[in-house]
């Protein structure tokens, strides 16, 4: 009796374990840059700014992995100011606790190729995508648009912590925090020696310079206001700018693309759900809502919006040509989910049923890139072809 006792118990504890293992959340605590008081970096609401750093171990622990967090962007006094009472504009605001999963998994199993890397997520509060350097003070109401000196501020502060002799670094960010990782691509590399292996990886953060259904270039009006609003134009790379008629221009990726130097990654859905509810098919365009099923649900869309949806596609693919063809470091994996930010999801980052391209998943994709063990330029093709697409629709 005693040994069958014994047994139950055995397998209740290896039932236990594995249930635990299955549910395990990795929660990292928040590291505040006091240090960004003497640059003037500060949240738009004068908070300091923060990020959330998870050490490395084994042959990663010189290997640094930064991962800008995503969340839009204010365009406009108004909707900055009510931003900067919420947790995209303070960090007062936002949980001092964060999961880090996907691309910031501490688990072999779950991230093959970074797991051990020092993780960094860098918090978003500016709402400029780290980008603007200005500030907006009627005597009543003061804003801080200082995302650039955010960005420098927590590179100085992760410098001296082991980034500074960093033998591999990935920079990478999700939506606004993907731009972000475009925009500050060649940056990064100033600040790292010239024998860090340097790459940079943008995940959704694609966003097209196209008109909407009613042939309007809401997004470019959107950039413009933001650009102008926050400062910055003066951040925006200067080879870019110079080709260009209009250097407000360079916030997009499809015209900066060509002068980032470190190898690059682009992941991106050419069904982005971010870009199809707010590029395509913006709000101002669609007064009546004759997409709204659409937007809800792909299998609901007419055949004339599959068109477009298909047109815009077209558009991103056309945006990316050279660089698929030309670029001997570069990397893609374009799928044709309606989705939006895949590598920090655990679902379409590495497990059983994520998102496959020519058989490999998107965490498989990026560590051959990486590491240059195979070419991994991979483009899906037409909606509704791929049968392992995520498609989050809500995640707009």
């Amino acid at each position: 009796m005693k040994q069958v006792v014994t047994i139950v118990a055995v397998i209740t504890a290896l039932i236990t374990c594995t249930l635990s293992a299955s549910n395990y959340r990795l929660l990292v605590d928040m590291t505040l840059v006091h240090s960004a008081d003497a640059l003037g970096a500060y949240c738009l609401d004068g908070s300091l700014p923060a990020y959330h750093i998870h050490r490395g171990f084994g042959a990663g622990s010189s290997n640094w992995l930064l991962q800008f967090e995503g969340g839009g962007w204010c365009t406009d006094i108004e909707s900055c100011a009510e931003r900067a009472q919420t947790r995209r504009g303070s960090t007062s605001l936002m949980n001092k606790l964060e999961t880090f999963s996907g691309i910031l998994s501490n688990n072999t199993s779950r991230n093959p190729d970074f797991y051990n890397w020092n993780r960094v997520k860098l918090r978003y509060c500016d709402g400029g995508s780290f980008a603007g350097d200005s500030n907006f003070d009627n005597g009543t109401l003061l804003l801080y648009f200082r995302g650039q000196r955010i960005w420098q501020a927590i590179i100085e502060d992760l410098l001296p912590k082991g980034l500074g002799s960093a033998n591999k670094a990935l920079l990478s960010g999700c939506s606004a925090g993907g731009l972000a990782s475009y925009l500050h691509c060649n940056n990064f590399s100033s600040y790292l020696p010239d024998t860090t292996a340097i790459k940079c990886l943008g995940d959704a953060g694609f966003f097209m310079d196209s008109p909407d259904i009613s042939m309007l270039h809401t997004q470019r009006t959107i950039f413009q206001q933001l650009v102008t609003l926050q400062g910055i134009e003066n951040n925006l790379d200067e080879n870019c700018k110079n080709s260009m008629s209009d250097p407000k221009q360079c916030i997009f990726p499809q015209y900066l693309l060509k002068y980032i130097t470190p190898p690059l990654f682009i992941l991106n859905s050419a069904y982005d759900v971010y870009q199809f509810h707010h590029i395509l098919v913006p709000p101002s365009a669609d007064p009546n809502g004759h997409w709204n099923r659409c937007k809800l649900n792909p299998s609901a869309c007419s055949p004339e919006q599959i068109s477009l949806l298909h047109a815009f596609r077209v558009d991103m693919l056309t945006a990316v040509r050279s660089f698929l063809m030309n670029s001997t470091r570069g990397g893609v994996f374009i799928n044709s989910c309606f989705a939006h930010c895949q590598s920090e999801s655990q679902d379409t980052w590495f497990a059983l049923d994520s998102p496959l391209l020519l058989n490999e998943t998107i965490a498989e994709s990026v560590g051959d890139w990486y590491f240059s063990r195979n070419v991994s330029k991979k483009v899906d093709c037409r909606y509704p072809c791929d049968t392992t697409c995520h498609n989050l629709i809500g995640a707009a």
